[in-house]
């Protein structure tokens, strides 16, 4: 029984390696990585030359209502993530209940990524949209459809689209009851982050 599992293990290595799963992964964290530095280094000019992060994440904190903070975080990950989760995990640092507020926006990202699944289901049904994101994100889908529920838990915890993989998965139909296995690790991600940042941040 043993034996079978690992035969199967090395099988699905094989798969993903002869498909480029590795390569996909390697190279879109590199993309990734490279907008994240530069927020970084943003951030570390702002901190040294003009404010401290906290006093920054303070005056954020005294200027915009929690309302809009996360009114603006859940479009952000219901499109593309246009903005990373990260800014606004360092902003639950400021608030008055920190792991409450990180609570709810790990549940924002997850509900933005079943939006965008529902929504790339829905709209299969109106035939020139259908048209125009099958061109669009034509090599999304081709690879939810080798790797499906792998690729959205890559999206979920690695600094990579995770609207996108939602998307690509609603469009070819992926089981519900699967996305939301895979979907789910979006949790982990957000307190995995939250812990280093909240250390970083002491």
């Amino acid at each position: 029984m043993q034996k079978q599992k690992k035969s199967r293990a090395r099988l699905l290595h094989q798969y993903y390696k002869y498909t480029g799963f590795y390569a996909f992964i390697w190279d879109n964290t590199k993309k990734a990585l490279i907008p994240l530095s530069v927020i970084v280094g943003i951030l570390l000019y702002i901190n040294y030359k003009v404010m401290s992060i906290n006093d920054m994440l303070l005056y954020i904190t005294q200027n915009f209502s929690d309302t809009f903070i996360f009114t603006l975080f859940f479009i952000s990950e219901s499109i593309l993530g246009l903005l990373p989760p990260d800014i606004f995990i360092a902003w639950t640092k400021s608030t008055q209940s920190p792991l409450l507020y990180l609570s709810f926006l790990a549940v924002l990202s997850l509900g933005g990524g079943i939006l965008s699944y529902y929504k790339g289901r829905t709209l299969l049904l109106i035939p020139k949209i259908n048209d125009y994101l099958e061109g669009r994100m034509s090599k999304h889908i081709r690879n939810m459809q080798k790797w499906g529920g792998f690729l959205i838990a890559v999206g979920a915890l690695l600094p990579l689209p995770f609207a996108m993989a939602c998307l690509a998965a609603g469009m070819i139909k992926f089981p519900q009851r699967h996305f939301f296995v895979f979907a789910s690790l979006r949790i982990l991600r957000f307190v995995i982050y939250g812990y280093a940042i909240y250390s970083a941040l002491s």
